[in-house]
């Protein structure tokens, strides 16, 4: 090696440009690997044996008949699962929440139509599915409360332990607070609204592998996931073992939107069932199954006020909100519950405000995380105000205009008892997203359509939300950043392929951060056995923690670099500079490329790593979302015309990926105001575990979506802000508030979701029309 003079690279800038996806080049030929590509020596397979009942006795299974089929090799019941759980708590709440049961299997009495009574094990997936048919249960039905809101007042217990089936109620600040605003004021708005239930439904089931090996005890799982480490922590604490005794691999992942950060039951069920059988147990949930018992989620209520003075300005508001959390929510619900209230006041001048909100359960499938899990507040905000300026004379979006935060009026506190809002630009992002439409002409518009018997209407949303929390367990992100003796870089996170692009940010950042092309940038992420802690995707965190995590590496790996090179140039390390690829000595012909400087440090190369923690109490993203609709006022049909999203999630890593994830949430929020619901009878049937009856939003019901974007700085690394589930906080609201203003001249105010057009035929028949 010579230490010859190496003239600079030209600076290249990767984060905030359109780079394209590493993932796609596996992902769109088909090369991608997920769970159900995974294939062991001898792999077993297993089936559910699930309840037909939504609440039933279990006297008697009889598996006889199943055990007698050629090729099943076990079935197995509570009685032989459930004793084996050593703990079963989660990482983001720990063990001392007072938290709702979770059985593997059904003990007793099953609790909602699905309800995992059996697992079958077979050779492969087509004797296991035989099977579970030949598995007899003596069920003895009862009574279910299939509506939650019924749960309180009946006499009936979904769970006896808990009282008027309350799982738990938390509140804010008392309704005393508000009571002198409510008493003066010049208007009071006051509604209770309807969420219907609906859920992720990720294009990818749930699945998971476990296998044993048969050397040394260690565990390897693969799994469908959000969270290898919560997986491996969880598959740890259930098993009895030590941490470092699980492998946990995450592959590609096809969706996950909240219905995948943690194991659920059936999870539990296969990692106990796989040390009970000589080979790797495989399971795949089918979509019906999927729909059936993978969660529900949305499902709530609340009571929604407001008090204005009389030029419209906000003196107050509170919400009275209870959600169901159906027979075995994941995680803890209750905690989860409080952000309704907590962020109810929304990006508004609201100087004083009083939540309180109530868990219930019910005889349906458990309450899951979901895209926003906190978005009824939107929802019950945004409507309320669209009511409430049509009160009092106002055109909704001059409403919003005299209370919505300025970034000149930031930081502005929370009332509700969050930390204050800051750093973020609601006002400028609503004025973007308007701008962008022509709202007066719009309207000019809106008006000659109606002389002509057609009825078009505009909705807006605007809301702030809190990403990348400072909790404890989403606060860590860590980080190995290696260069071998060619100069290629491999950055190794926690990282997943759930659709969320972290490989390619991930090299965006790492290639910024050391000065080198995205060509010589590898990524390793997905397996526990190799890559430091990390939260997971949830919480809108991914972005800003991983900027952390790459930044702070890099920067140990750079002063390692300085040290190995400086003895070489014959220099201080603090005399050298590390950037563009190489270490050099300013003013001197002097460098050292990194290649060089990783061969100095022997076969292995040189390598760095570092763990971020997250400072900030939390980093605030606002957007506002702009949706334009016609309503058949015949048949109910809404057909969405434009859709537009202004959006603050800060200096963006790559906008593509930005707009991605506003797109996909956007869409599932279309759904939800609209389409999706997962109905159940009056006995606790469901009646949506089909795609026939479950409706999701196509290109069809999607309108073209634009964006505008605004980039206000966040205190967390490289000013980054989450955006992963903006897009299905804000749509619902835009889309049903765009709705109600079309039927606004017959008089209808829309307070129950879906807007479906039965349900919105009926509310034009009941207004006289």
């Amino acid at each position: 090696m010579t230490e010859t003079a190496t003239a600079p690279p030209t600076p290249t800038r990767y984060t905030g440009s359109r780079v394209p996806r590493v993932e796609d080049g596996r992902l769109l030929t088909g090369h991608g690997t997920f769970v159900d590509d995974i294939q062991r020596p001898g792999m077993l397979h297993a089936c559910f044996v699930r309840s037909p009942f939504a609440r039933a006795l279990i006297n008697e299974i009889d598996a006889s008949a199943a055990l007698a089929l050629p090729g099943v090799r076990a079935v197995f019941t509570a009685a032989d699962l459930n004793p084996d759980v050593h703990e079963q708590w989660y990482s983001s709440y720990g063990p001392n929440v007072p938290d709702t049961p979770r059985p593997p299997l059904a003990v007793d009495e099953v609790r909602f139509v699905g309800d995992p009574v059996a697992l079958v094990i077979a050779e492969n997936r087509y004797i296991a599915e035989d099977a579970i048919e030949l598995v007899e249960v003596d069920y003895e039905p009862l009574t279910a409360i299939a509506d939650y809101r019924d749960a309180q007042t009946s006499d009936i217990l979904v769970h006896p332990k808990f009282p008027n089936n309350v799982a738990g109620s938390l509140a804010g600040p008392p309704p005393e607070v508000v009571e002198g605003a409510f008493a003066s004021a010049a208007h009071i708005a006051d509604e209770t609204f309807y969420q219907q239930a609906y859920a992720p439904v990720p294009m990818e089931t749930r699945g998971i592998v476990v296998e044993w090996a048969a050397d040394n005890g260690d565990v390897t799982i693969w799994t469908a996931t959000q969270t290898p480490h919560e997986v491996r922590a969880f598959g740890a604490r259930l098993l009895g073992l030590e941490p470092e005794r699980v492998r946990v691999l995450m592959r590609d992942t096809g969706g996950g939107f909240g219905q995948k950060v943690v194991p659920m039951r059936e999870d539990m069920c296969i990692m106990l069932a796989s040390r009970k059988v000589p080979a790797a147990l495989k399971w795949i949930e089918d979509r019906r199954e999927n729909l059936m018992a993978a969660g529900q989620a949305r499902h709530e209520h609340g009571r929604a006020r407001m008090a204005f003075a009389a030029d419209g300005t906000i003196l107050a508001a509170g919400i009275e909100h209870a959600q169901d959390i159906g027979a075995y929510p994941t995680p803890w619900p209750v905690g989860a519950a409080a952000a309704v209230g907590l962020l109810f006041p929304g990006p508004y001048k609201v100087p004083l405000a009083t939540w309180s909100t109530t868990s219930v359960f019910s005889n349906t499938a458990g309450r899951h995380a979901y895209r926003g899990p906190w978005q009824f507040e939107s929802v019950a905000r945004e409507l309320l105000l669209d009511i409430a300026a049509r009160d009092l004379g106002l055109d909704p979006v001059e409403l919003r205009r005299r209370n919505m935060l300025s970034r000149d009026e930031l930081p502005y506190p929370n009332p509700a008892g969050m930390p204050p809002y800051d750093h973020s630009s609601p006002l400028e992002t609503f004025e973007l997203a308007l701008r962008m439409l022509d709202y007066d002409a719009f309207r000019a518009e809106q008006a000659a359509a109606r002389a002509a018997g057609r009825y078009l209407g505009v909705g807006t949303c605007t809301y702030i939300e809190p990403t990348a929390t400072g909790q404890p367990y989403y606060a860590c992100e860590g980080a190995v950043i290696r260069i071998d003796p060619s100069g290629q870089v491999t950055v190794i996170v926690n990282g997943g392929s759930a659709g969320n692009s972290l490989e390619t940010t991930v090299i965006q950042l790492t290639a910024d951060a050391l000065g080198v092309s995205l060509d010589s940038v590898d990524t390793i992420q997905n397996d526990t056995s190799e890559t430091p802690f990390g939260a997971g995707t949830a919480g809108s965190r991914s972005g800003s923690a991983t900027a952390g995590a790459v930044a702070e590496t890099a920067s140990v790996l750079r002063a390692k670099l300085a040290e190995l090179a400086s003895a070489r140039l014959g220099v201080a390390p603090q005399d050298i500079v590390v950037a563009d690829g190489q270490a050099s000595v300013p003013g001197t012909s002097l460098a050292m490329t990194y290649a060089q400087i990783a061969e100095l440090a022997g076969p292995g190369g040189v390598e760095a790593s570092a763990e971020h923690t997250a400072k900030a109490p939390m980093l605030w993203s606002n957007a506002t979302h702009v949706c334009t609709c016609e309503v058949d006022v015949v048949t109910g049909k809404v057909t969405l015309l434009r859709y537009i999203v202004g959006e603050d999630v800060g200096p963006m890593i790559n906008p593509n990926v930005v707009e991605g994830q506003i797109a996909g949430g956007t869409v599932q929020g279309i759904g939800g105001a609209l389409l999706e619901h997962m109905v159940y009878d009056e006995d606790g049937n469901p009646l949506a575990s089909t795609f026939v009856d479950y409706l999701l939003p196509t290109t069809t019901e999607v309108p073209h979506i634009e964006y505008g974007h605004m980039e206000m700085p966040a205190p967390g690394p490289g000013g980054h802000k989450g955006a992963g589930e903006g897009g299905a906080i804000g749509a619902p609201p835009a889309v049903i508030n765009a709705v109600a203003d079309a039927l606004s001249p017959f008089g209808v105010k829309i307070t129950n979701l879906p807007a479906s057009p039965a349900a919105l035929v009926a509310l034009l028949t009941e207004a006289g029309h």
